[in-house]
């Protein structure tokens, strides 16, 4: 998060467990990185990063690119808390690029990351 944001993780802002729910996460044909689309009935595990800056979350928009559109969600934070949040999900223009498959984080911490990260190239650029 803090190569991408250019935001450098700050200890009192640790990231926070988060469900999202009736959206699904797949993965994406070709590629290490997931999308998340609406689908009723499904959930989505992941992470809420707080006090994200104005220029992080530009150089976010530029890092998801057009194939991502930046949206406020509810998402849980705990058993009946509730908050709003911004995700980033997949535009349906871009819809015909999902495999079926979930998406696996363990799969992608094991050998997809580095894998990413040595052909992206394009940190500093954004």
């Amino acid at each position: 998060m803090a190569d991408v944001s250019g935001q450098p993780a700050v200890r009192d802002s640790a990231p926070v467990p988060a469900m999202l729910k009736d959206y699904r996460r797949l993965c994406v044909r070709g590629e290490h990185y997931p999308a998340l689309i609406p689908m009723a009935g499904y959930e989505v595990d992941g992470v809420i990063y707080r006090d994200i800056s104005r220029p992080a979350w530009q150089r976010l928009d530029r890092f998801e690119g057009r194939m991502y559109t930046r949206e406020d969600e509810q998402v849980e934070i705990a058993p009946g808390e509730i908050i709003t949040a911004s995700v980033y999900v997949l535009h349906a223009d871009y819809s015909h690029c999902l495999d079926d498959r979930e998406w696996d984080f363990d799969l992608f911490l094991r050998s997809g990351k580095q894998k990413f990260r040595n052909a992206y190239l394009g940190y500093d650029e954004i």
